[in-house]
């Protein structure tokens, strides 16, 4: 157990500077900082896990399995027969008569009829909008600094805190802040501001929606708003089905309390509405109050989201009718879903609470990435079979019976061989996708995510971009990302993307989309007045 815990920890030596008083005053002191990092997840997978994704992969490939069984069996009964054998038998021997003809036409298309109704409907994804918030709202991480500062809410220390995380955060100078957290003494968490927050993002994005995809609201039957911590009553969805006065026996749902992977839920949530009622057209919408999750006390756990969360929401359109699939973008593939709330660290590792001053705020664990780890070795275990080509899904699977049936000697030659990839096969995702969008957490869950996963630096630009240009926008960044790859014009038909997020909870989920076409570069999008200056603005 002690071997395990060390390696989870990471070290790192700290220049302090010059001493600038006491017995050693004027020599350079140095000390080493110990932080617990992402686990090797790849490398140590439960084989239940393994098992199943190959149950899902079976379960709804059975038809790929069988009919090319019974083509086979009757292709080598009908081998062995002549042309003139099989024409004597068809026509010569065989008699006919017009009810059999009749009968046998009818089984058939009664066959055919039962198998198209039971098989479900294609989701597509016709099109999605981010919101990109006025101008005035961006701020600078100095400015940021300094309207803290000035809001008499922190004291230098807190301020010290915020700055060091801000510096190593991967958040640029542009993105985007409610000015109403930095006023002076006073409470920007009112249901007054979180209503003008989240209405002022959530109508902005389905404008630009409707006007994109020329659907009306009232044509919408499915409606599905996901926002973690700020949850009026009525609710967010309420108040959208309100302002564009949708039709009254629209499907509505508001997600709450669910994280940064709630987007994710949100779409499997819709899709399976689709599918049960038939309603045609969906809308989902992911955003976050960001007034809600501002702290203005000093316990550091709760200050972590002040750095990292910033404005931002997305609104997508979805479809199961046959007829939108010359217009949509994409199709939906699968969907993994992955809980740890079972565990308690897990559960509390992003935790809602008051400090001792009763001031409430989100805490984040120092346990996050470890349990974070474990969320998505799972996630992906389950995901591989669904979407590795088999090569890859052989030698991945081979590893990881090898490493359960002999424990042992594999230990042994990953002792022996550290680092070395004979030691425990990586499966290559590359392979699978094309396009990844890893909800845009911070720089260092990036980083370890590339390390783990082996993805090229090019594989993770659209999520440091979507971090640096408009930071950490909860449930909606993984759209933010996606809209950078479509502004870039990379997207072409039969791409795979990969959207993977990860919230309280824990939870850790996955959604696969297939472009059916070439998406072209968008004429309106977030990203257009800086796309090309990425991914080189990063770097700056």
């Amino acid at each position: 157990m002690a071997r395990e815990e060390q390696a989870l920890l990471s070290t790192e030596i700290v220049n302090r500077g010059v001493e600038p008083s006491g017995p050693d005053a004027g020599s350079p002191t140095f000390s080493v900082r110990v932080r617990r990092r992402l686990p090797d997840f790849l490398q140590s997978v439960n084989l239940k896990y393994v098992r199943l994704g190959y149950h899902y992969l079976i379960s709804h490939g059975v038809y790929l399995a069988t009919i090319p069984v019974i083509v086979l069996v009757c292709g080598a009964e009908l081998g062995t027969l002549t042309r003139d054998e099989l024409w004597d038998k068809v026509w010569g021997e065989a008699t006919y008569d017009l009810a059999t003809v009749l009968a046998f036409l009818a089984v058939l298309a009664f066959t055919i009829s039962v198998y198209i109704m039971s098989r479900p409907r294609p989701v597509y994804l016709i099109d999605f909008a981010c919101y990109k918030p006025a101008d005035e709202l961006k701020v600078s991480k100095a400015e940021f600094i300094d309207l803290a500062r000035k809001s008499g809410k922190f004291d230098e220390d807190s301020l010290a805190f915020q700055s060091r995380l801000l510096a190593k955060s991967g958040i640029g100078d542009e993105s985007y802040m409610p000015r109403c957290v930095f006023e002076p003494n006073a409470n920007c968490a009112t249901m007054k501001e979180g209503r003008a927050e989240a209405s002022t993002a959530m109508f902005a994005a389905l404008d630009e929606l409707f006007d994109k995809c020329r659907v009306r609201p009232k044509d919408v039957g499915v409606l599905v708003v996901n926002c973690s911590l700020f949850n009026p009553t009525p609710s967010l969805s309420a108040m959208i089905v309100n302002h564009y006065k949708m039709r009254g026996n629209i499907l509505s749902y508001n997600l709450g309390g669910m994280g940064c992977s709630a987007g994710v839920i949100a779409v499997d949530l819709a899709r399976d509405m689709l599918q049960a009622s038939g309603a045609g057209l969906a809308v989902v919408v992911s955003t976050e109050a960001v007034s809600f999750t501002w702290y203005p006390g000093k316990r550091r756990s709760m200050l972590i989201p002040n750095a990292f969360f910033r404005a931002g929401c997305a609104a997508v359109l979805l479809s199961n009718r046959r007829r939108d699939f010359h217009r949509a973008k994409y199709q939906l593939e699968h969907v993994v879903r992955t809980h740890k709330g079972a565990d308690d660290r897990a559960f509390r590792s992003v935790y809602q609470e008051e400090d001792e001053q009763r001031i409430k705020g989100l805490s984040i664990s120092r346990d996050l990435l470890e349990v974070g780890g474990h969320a998505l070795k799972t996630n992906i275990t389950t995901l591989g079979p669904l979407v590795l080509p088999f090569s890859e899904q052989l030698l991945f699977f081979a590893g990881v019976l090898f490493r359960h049936l002999f424990p042992s000697k594999a230990s042994s030659a990953a002792a022996a061989t550290p680092g070395d990839a004979s030691a425990a096969y990586i499966p290559d995702f590359k392979r699978a996708f094309e396009h990844f969008c890893m909800h845009a957490a911070s720089r260092d869950v990036l980083e370890h995510l590339q390390s783990n996963l082996g993805l090229r630096d090019a594989d993770l630009e659209a999520s440091r971009a979507a971090l640096h240009r408009f930071g950490n926008t909860s449930s909606s960044s993984i759209w933010y990302e996606l809209a950078y790859l479509e502004a870039k014009g990379r997207v072409r038909r039969g791409d795979r993307v990969w959207q993977l997020a990860f919230g309280s909870g824990f939870k850790c989920n996955s959604a696969v989309w297939r472009a059916v076409r070439r998406v072209r570069r968008p004429s309106r999008s977030p990203w257009l007045d800086c796309v090309d200056q990425y991914p080189a603005r990063m770097d700056a």
